[in-house]
């Protein structure tokens, strides 16, 4: 018998569906995204096929095989870091940003070394004919006998192109413009990209395919298309940055073969993005530093890096006071500004506060909060720092400053950049000041504690 058809309203942000059109999307309160699609039911016997090694019987987890998994390098050391050390064959991995932000670039070059490695590798494009993406790749250097490139968006199409060929590196670019055909809506909607993700992922993990899809984003930087795509791959890349600026940093933000508090970074010159192995050097200023000016070793993963935050405290007429902080929870620099009023009795509350961290790279760490509070109330007292100095700590509602993790690795990368002094809790001064050489360590109790030993009278 036919597959009975039906039709059903599906929201283009977050795939809510609901059988009658509304106006504002019940899922995520979106306007005026609801779209009609007609929807094929599936059989009861269907899914997701990943091979006969997913039939076997069920066993106890003790007897469970387990053995290293089989990476290899990408010719990108960043781009390795935050996959976990390599690619896997048979994984999936979704790359996203704002367009201009260099995913086609960076995955260009990324299948170059691949190919030239000895690994055929299948470049699929959506978006551009073949030749832009030689044009592309001569600009990139980025020729390579083993990389084919093909520009298709029917899925049925590119199934027969992968099964033909057996790449061991496929990149779909981008998983938007791909349509298959059977089903009734048009690219880019949400059953069109849940669909044909499904399928791309079974012809990956079929046949032992890395593969690589670039997603674009909504105007709110969230992926285009429904939140399940994100749950379909294996590992989840976003790339950060503006496209007019020099750096990029790649986050994962999912990744089920490594870790996702690695990133990885990347400078944008004339052919394309350039690995930053040395990231600290990048956001330190070359100049003397000024008041409202602090440096905060944060860790990543694996990596520590050293940033320098900026703040600026002025008296403002206006009432309420601006907070504005870039690439910082402002709702984080409001608590901090209470506990320096509350606490150190610092008046701040009739001021406007403008944060930003040098270089545009996120911070989320609870170390850096002791260097936020520094920053600010150097600008409001127009005091200098101690010179070299680098400050971290947690601070607590009740102005207690407490430890953090990693604070040796942190203290080691400040000392190997010249560094001379570390403002730090007093729990990991306390267990470092008999390990540490080289660099003076002063430990603090208090937020009090903290603002002396940073700004000596003189």
């Amino acid at each position: 018998m036919p597959k009975k058809k039906k039709t059903v309203y599906v929201c283009q942000e977050c795939g809510y569906d609901t059988p009658k059109w509304l106006g504002r999307c019940p899922g995520c309160g979106a306007w005026n995204t609801m779209v009609e699609e007609t929807v094929t039911p599936e059989p009861a016997s269907g899914g997701l096929r990943l091979g006969l090694s997913d039939a076997r019987k069920p066993q106890p987890i003790a007897e469970v095989r387990i053995e290293d998994l089989p990476r290899f390098a990408t010719g990108s050391g960043e781009l390795d870091r935050v996959l976990g050390g390599g690619v896997i064959p048979g994984s999936m991995v979704l790359i996203v940003g704002d367009p201009g932000v260099g995913k086609s670039s960076l995955t260009l070059r990324v299948c170059a070394e691949v190919a030239r490695g000895g690994r055929k590798v299948l470049y699929v494009t959506g978006e551009e004919s073949t030749r832009q993406v030689r044009m592309r790749a001569d600009r990139l250097h980025a020729l390579a006998d083993s990389l084919l490139v093909v520009s298709e968006t029917n899925l049925e199409t590119i199934e027969q192109h992968i099964l033909a060929e057996k790449p061991k590196l496929l990149v779909i670019d981008s998983i938007q413009t791909i349509f298959k055909p059977d089903v009734q809506s048009a690219p880019g909607s949400v059953s069109q990209v849940r669909e044909c993700s499904v399928d791309l992922l079974r012809i990956a993990k079929t046949n032992g395919i890395a593969a690589f899809i670039i997603g674009h984003v909504t105007k709110d930087g969230t992926l285009a298309g429904p939140r399940v795509l994100e749950h379909i791959v294996d590992t989840v890349l976003y790339f950060e940055g503006e496209r007019n600026a020099e750096y990029r940093v790649l986050r994962a933000v999912k990744n089920r073969f490594g870790s996702t508090n690695e990133l990885g970074l990347f400078e944008m010159r004339d052919v394309g993005l350039v690995d930053v192995p040395d990231a600290s050097k990048l956001f330190l200023s070359d100049r003397e530093q000024d008041s409202g000016t602090v440096i905060v070793p944060t860790v990543e993963g694996t990596r520590p890096l050293l940033v320098e935050l900026q703040a600026l405290v002025a008296p403002t007429p206006y009432v309420p006071p601006r907070r504005t902080a870039d690439s910082v929870d402002v709702k984080r620099i409001q608590l901090l500004l209470a506990v320096l009023e509350k606490r150190v009795h610092l008046s701040i509350g009739a001021c406007d506060v403008y944060v930003k961290v040098a270089g545009g790279i996120r911070i989320d760490e609870p170390a850096a909060d002791l260097g936020l509070c520094v920053a600010m109330a150097s600008s409001f007292a127009n005091r200098l720092l101690r010179p070299k100095t680098i400050v971290f700590g947690e601070v607590g509602l009740s102005g207690e400053v407490r430890a953090v993790s990693q604070a040796d690795l942190r203290i080691h990368e400040a000392k190997r950049l010249g560094f001379q002094h570390v403002v730090l809790p007093m729990k990991n001064y306390r267990q470092l000041k008999d390990t540490i050489e080289g660099i003076s360590l002063y430990g603090a109790e208090t937020i009090g504690d903290a603002l002396r030993l940073a700004m000596p009278k003189a």
